[in-house]
């Protein structure tokens, strides 16, 4: 049976290999919740943009939401993230240097003054946060059906190694932590923000579900620019990095490196230079600044 290329999953219809992948910017600002779609995502990278607030770039190719909500601004990082992709990049609009940069990468743009009906306003919601994306509709103005490359490599035998891990909290800056929490029922982690317990009653996804993908990626990047959080600062994805993968319920750590070519993949190796394994499903990736502070781990009893 074909599996789908960003999560590993089977794809019996073989829908995801044969359309590409589509990165929607979604606002992760609490006033802007609920967040339609981003549970349904192949693969979700967090970047911190200006003012310390992290945004999110939501990523399709397996599942097609009827609701993306709320679409927001491009931002430089999207550049580097999207180059190995490809596909389609859906955003409201953008400030000129960002919308610039986003020009340079090999992807298709769809904002909202191109989206005709694959794209509306929420008349009950203030601007905004009101961008609603209509995925099948989306997908259906690509001009290319070329499949999006594997970005992870997974375990489809055996438990994950490394220490055992109840609880992770991802230090972004000012008031943005995001905690992590092992979902053994799931095998999946169960996100909060500001470090709120995913137990407390806010709906993140529209539907009451919680985010909760199989695996979280937390790489240590270089923001540059004037300085974190200022309008022009971004990720740099090229070279090499510390991560820590939390897959199974368990933490591995190694490193990260990307090639010289923009179009180059991401590959995470342990401290023996094997392929780092992830859990065959959704992935958030934690584009945290190489300054943080130290990540909170909390074991589980014995």
């Amino acid at each position: 049976m074909p599996k789908a290329p960003l999560t590993g999953l089977p794809d019996p219809s073989g829908a995801a290999l044969h359309r590409p992948a589509m990165t929607v910017k979604i606002e992760n600002d609490p006033n802007s919740l609920p967040q339609w779609g981003v549970d349904k995502a192949d693969v979700v990278y967090e970047e911190i943009v200006n003012g310390g607030i992290t945004r999110l770039a939501a990523i399709f190719n397996q599942n097609a939401p009827q609701r993306l909500e709320p679409v927001r601004s491009v931002r430089p990082t999207d550049t580097q993230i999207v180059w190995p992709l490809k596909g389609l990049f859906v955003y409201s609009g953008g400030a000129q240097y960002a919308v610039n940069s986003i020009s340079t990468a090999p992807v298709q743009l769809i904002d909202e003054s191109r989206a005709g009906d694959a794209m509306y306003r929420d008349p009950a919601k203030y601007a905004p946060y009101n961008l609603i994306g209509v995925a099948p509709k989306l997908f259906a103005l690509a001009t290319s059906h070329q499949a999006p490359p594997a970005l992870f490599h997974y375990r489809y035998h055996g438990a994950a190694n490394g220490p055992r891990v109840a609880r992770v909290v991802v230090p972004f800056p000012s008031i943005y932590p995001v905690t992590w929490t092992f979902a053994p029922a799931t095998n999946s982690w169960n996100r909060g923000m500001n470090d709120f317990s995913p137990a407390v009653p806010v709906d993140r996804t529209g539907t009451g579900t919680i985010e909760s993908p199989k695996n979280v990626v937390v790489m240590w990047v270089k923001y540059l620019g004037s300085y974190l959080g200022a309008m022009n600062s971004y990720a740099n994805l090229q070279g090499s990095g510390k991560v820590a993968i939390f897959t199974n319920g368990h933490e591995e750590f190694g490193t990260w490196s990307r090639g010289a070519a923009k179009g180059d993949v991401v590959q995470y190796l342990d401290a023996k230079g094997h392929t780092l394994l992830l859990t065959p499903g959704q992935t958030w990736v934690e584009l945290l600044n190489s300054d943080a502070s130290p990540l909170q781990i909390t074991r589980p009893a014995k």
